[in-house]
């Protein structure tokens, strides 16, 4: 069936909007990869703008060298991977009962649950109560708060009610318990949802910022994202290489050096979201058909 004029005309300004709207997003990315990669007398000058000008991988070198870049990544592998997984846990071990109309207090509990988007305790009494649990200095103190999201809980509840129950009704007649049932078979039949939250949350442990900054005194413990961030704010950087490394601190500009930071920082996430991707609308949509 063809398309009628009105149709193309309705398809053509959202593809004009959606490349607009695409470029913004990408090319702000584009021209600090090329930053990073130009030469001092290029970033001085302002010449650079979408391509490197005199290709030059000193900000790389010197971030990697200067810098505990490496010890910050680890920390922000770990803060996400496990972070991640102890929220996936959890939500699904929250959204599954409450998908069960048989489950006792499913009304009061899930009330309960969506009470907290509406209010909430504060910096004050969360930063008090994490003090007085002994997660300062630790990152309990990034999972705890928001160990389950009540937005992807509700989008993942829905996704549970929405499967056969006939599914669960044969489980119980071959023996299935629950947690086999949940394993076995709920999980599977979940995955593109389940991607999309994993998606969700690992992008918001990835960038943590705030959290971080209030709760994690250690320096050994700081994440990607803080140490560019005090990369960013400090010169004390570029000081110090110029009176151990002058040769090196002669090649470089703050600018080259944070347009690295941010790369680095970026890049982990741009290389992880294409695996992601294909799930990403398909788990979404699935979640919200029903509610």
């Amino acid at each position: 069936m063809s398309s009628t004029r009105g149709e193309k005309l309705f398809y053509s300004i959202n593809y004009v909007v959606l490349f607009v709207i695409g470029m913004s997003c990408l090319l702000p990315l584009v021209h600090i990869l090329a930053m990073s990669l130009s030469d001092k007398h290029a970033l001085m000058s302002g010449v650079v703008s979408l391509w490197p000008v005199n290709l030059d991988f000193s900000g790389y070198e010197a971030l990697f060298k200067e810098t505990p870049i490496l010890r910050s990544l680890v920390n922000s592998v770990i803060i996400t991977v496990v972070g991640t997984v102890l929220n996936i846990s959890f939500t699904v071990l929250a959204a599954y009962p409450l998908s069960k109309r048989y489950f006792i207090g499913r009304k009061f509990y899930s009330f309960a649950i969506i009470f907290t988007m509406l209010f909430s305790a504060g910096l004050i009494p969360t930063y008090l109560l994490l003090k007085s649990l002994g997660l300062l200095n630790n990152y309990g103190a990034l999972w705890l708060p928001g160990l389950v999201s009540v937005w992807n809980l509700m989008v993942l509840r829905s996704f549970f009610e929405a499967l056969p129950e006939e599914l669960e009704e044969a489980s119980r007649i071959d023996g299935c318990s629950d947690w086999r049932l949940i394993i076995q078979i709920v999980l599977p039949l979940s995955i593109p949802v389940v991607a999309a939250l994993s998606l969700f949350y690992g992008v918001s442990h990835w960038n943590a910022f705030m959290n971080v900054l209030i709760y994690i005194n250690d320096a050994s413990k700081l994440n990607l994202t803080v140490l560019v961030q005090q990369l960013i704010q400090n010169q004390t950087l570029m000081q110090e290489m110029a009176n151990t490394q002058p040769e090196m601190a002669m090649k470089l500009t703050p600018e080259g050096m944070k347009a690295a930071g941010v790369i680095v920082m970026t890049l982990p996430m741009l290389i992880v979201y294409p695996f992601l991707q294909k799930y990403f609308v398909k788990g979404v949509m699935i979640g919200a058909v029903k509610g």
